[in-house]
């Protein structure tokens, strides 16, 4: 695609300075300007001009659209803030039926399809359109003579809610359609999209509305439909909306005769199509195709649940027909479901390394998303009392990116009034020391330092890949070893003999020797920010470890500081650094010091100089000459900030092989330099 001609000045005359028939030229060039960057940042993500650039221009229009309010236009860039809130939705009657597809989850279900949909056409071969099937909501958009005029959510299929302002404000529809030289601009276009909402832009809307005391949303979908259903237009313009096109309807004027070429022309106008989408010819390579989406599923930045297959000539569509509800050309094969109801049998409360009590919820075992799930977390009291989970509960489960299961909510209607409340305990469930919950903490914690479950989760966290990396040190040996009474703190691990394991179950006298070397190993190969990490400080991560050990050089300097000395860490806060003199206060912690040192764990911060002193870098990528970890600790060696994220305070990017495209982006964004892995070394002295 040609580059566009800006109609940007350094000194672009002022609206005062422009006559009205000026000004009316400038508006449209600045229009045309506008769209064709919106295109390259939300359609193509691969944006020509700053954030900085794009605002200019913008300000340039609205500043000549308020001195001339009649020149602004329907499909003008400025319009997509929002409209004035509305009492209600009104509804818009669709063209042709907005239809639901109909859906199988087994392969032989959908081998039949394809079969009878072969019979029906009485053909030997079939070519159909596969696409991924999103987690959204359905919305018909209409464009005449490339303008776009209204937006409505599917409804009943034959009316639906008038959505047109809310859909303005997504950056990802066109106001106007784009020209192209392979498909002229249709007088009157319908399509279909599917309105939805990124994993990631959704995990932080949710943490947002919590962090304000707002309604969260059980899923993304029902995050991008709860938006899309806004009164104020305001509202919506302020989430994270995308849309994928998908859909040209038999209304539309100029209709291509294929699926594909539907989708071809789609992207030709402007309108965001999937990439992921095939012309498939076999059964068997549909079921092929539908079972890399399912492994693929999880690597997506959206949801999908399924895949859509569409007979790929539309004078098939035709012949073949509709039932009542669906299509007989289409169908949708859905993934195994990742939502199941079962039911609480009971809570349990687990005690973790910090002391944290959690309650898990154990469940009739169900199967999700192929897995079997007994045990959820609750979280604490508090996400119980939020959800008003009850002993003996019918709950919706969920393992959304086949990750760690949880509630969604309860079934109420199933309740037969002999549920209980449930409240965590006021006695550690394995010690019996107090439990006591700090003012202004959603998490209790038990109180005795020495309770065998704080220790073994302690253990567990110090010989982790991220800490110590002791290979062999899992969770059932460590029961046995604080069980047996072989290790009462962590320095009594290089205490360990090959006697002492050999006394333990399953433990012969090779497995014995081999984690007598890896703990030893360890001592030897530590880092400071590992050990930092490693002793499970409230609050601190590997980040802040990295830079606790950049700052103070060795534990003894670490248990020395003060508050202030903390404080002054760039991003400490006063809990995090109050959290730092209570754990180093505390007498068994400073005796389990003393003795790690005694035991030669007692690693040093190398220090080779200040080069990046004051300066921030973040790692993407993949680098030759060390690992992302090792290329951190060198940064934090030499005095400079080590972060995850790339923000106006970056100084440098580093960037390895395959970068990430956000942290590329955000550098772009953020005018931040950015450096490869021969001139990172030479910043880091070689």
């Amino acid at each position: 695609m040609a580059k566009k001609k800006s109609t940007s000045r350094k000194n672009p005359p002022k609206v005062d300075d422009l006559t009205k028939k000026e000004a009316k030229k400038r508006a449209e060039a600045l229009r045309d300007e506008l769209e064709y960057h919106n295109h390259r940042y939300y359609i193509l993500d691969d944006p020509e001009i700053s954030d900085a650039e794009y605002d200019r221009l913008k300000a340039d229009l609205e500043a000549i659209e308020e001195k001339y309010p009649d020149l602004v236009t329907p499909d003008s860039p400025t319009r997509r803030v929002g409209a004035p809130p509305k009492e209600e939705l009104g509804t818009i009657r669709h063209e042709t039926r907005m239809l639901s597809l109909r859906a199988v989850q087994e392969e032989d279900d959908f081998r039949h399809f394809w079969q009878t949909c072969l019979d029906e056409l009485n053909a030997k071969r079939l070519s159909v359109a596969a696409e991924p099937k999103y987690d959204g909501l359905s919305v018909e958009f209409v464009y005449d003579n490339g303008r776009l005029e209204t937006a409505s959510t599917r409804g009943d299929g034959e009316t639906g809610e008038d959505v047109t302002a809310n859909v303005r404000t997504i950056h990802e529809v066109p106001l106007r359609l784009r020209e192209s030289k392979d498909h002229a601009t249709p007088r009157h276009l319908v399509v279909r999209g599917e309105v939805y909402m990124p994993k990631k832009e959704f995990a932080a809307f949710n943490r947002r509305q919590e962090k304000e005391g707002k309604k969260t949303f059980a899923n993304p979908r029902n995050a991008a439909a709860g938006s899309l259903r806004q009164l104020d237009s305001k509202i919506t313009a302020r989430r994270p909306l995308r849309v994928f096109f998908y859909e040209i309807a038999p209304s539309s004027s100029n209709r291509p005769d294929t699926q594909t070429q539907c989708l071809e022309m789609m992207k030709a106008l402007g309108l965001k199509t999937n990439p992921e989408t095939e012309r498939i010819e076999s059964a068997d390579k549909a079921v092929e195709w539908y079972r890399k989406m399912s492994d693929r599923r999880d690597k997506l930045p959206y949801e999908i649940d399924g895949c859509v297959f569409k007979v790929n000539r539309l004078d098939d569509h035709e012949k073949l027909g509709t039932r009542a509800a669906n299509p007989r050309w289409a169908i949708a094969w859905k993934f195994p479901p990742r939502r199941e109801t079962t039911k609480i049998k009971r809570i349990e409360a687990q005690v973790g390394r910090t002391g944290a009590l959690t309650p898990v919820a154990i469940l009739e075992p169900v199967r999700i998303g192929g897995v079997e799930v007994s045990h959820v977390s609750l979280h604490n009291q508090d996400e119980i009392e939020r959800k008003d989970i009850r002993i003996g509960d019918h709950v919706h489960v969920e393992r959304a990116g086949d990750v760690i299961p949880h509630v969604v909510r309860v079934v109420e209607q199933k309740r037969s009034g002999h549920e209980k409340k449930y409240r965590l305990p006021k006695k550690c469930p394995v010690c019996g020391g107090e439990v006591v919950r700090p003012e202004g903490e959603a998490v209790a914690r038990c109180n005795n330092a020495s309770c065998p479950a704080r220790l073994k989760e302690s253990i567990r966290h110090f010989g982790s890949r991220q800490a110590l990396d002791i290979d062999g040190l899992g969770e059932k040996l460590v029961a046995q070893l604080v069980d047996n009474g072989l290790v009462e703190d962590l320095a009594d691990l290089f205490e360990l003999s090959v006697d002492d394991l050999t006394q333990l179950d399953r433990m012969g006298e090779k497995s014995a020797q081999s984690l007598v070397e890896a703990i030893g190993k360890s001592k030897e190969k530590v880092t400071l920010p590992r050990l930092i990490y490693g002793l499970g400080i409230p609050h601190v991560g590997r980040a802040l470890a990295g830079d606790l050990a950049a700052t103070f050089e060795s534990l003894d300097e670490l248990i020395d500081a003060d508050d202030d000395d903390l404080m002054q860490l760039e991003g400490m806060g006063r809990t995090v650094a109050s959290a730092i003199v209570q754990w180093r206060d505390n007498r068994r912690n400073r005796k389990l010091i003393r003795r790690l040192r005694e035991r030669g764990v007692d690693p040093k911060q190398k220090r080779r100089g200040s080069r990046l002193k004051g300066k921030t870098l973040v790692v993407t990528g993949t680098l030759d000459s060390m690992t992302r970890d090792e290329a951190q600790e060198a940064i934090r060696a030499q005095r400079g900030r080590a972060t995850s994220g790339v923000s106006e305070n970056t100084d440098w990017l580093v960037v390895g092989d395959n970068p990430g495209r956000t942290k590329m982006r955000d550098a772009e964004k953020h005018d931040v330099e950015t450096i490869d892995e021969k001139r990172f070394r030479e910043l880091i002295g070689g």
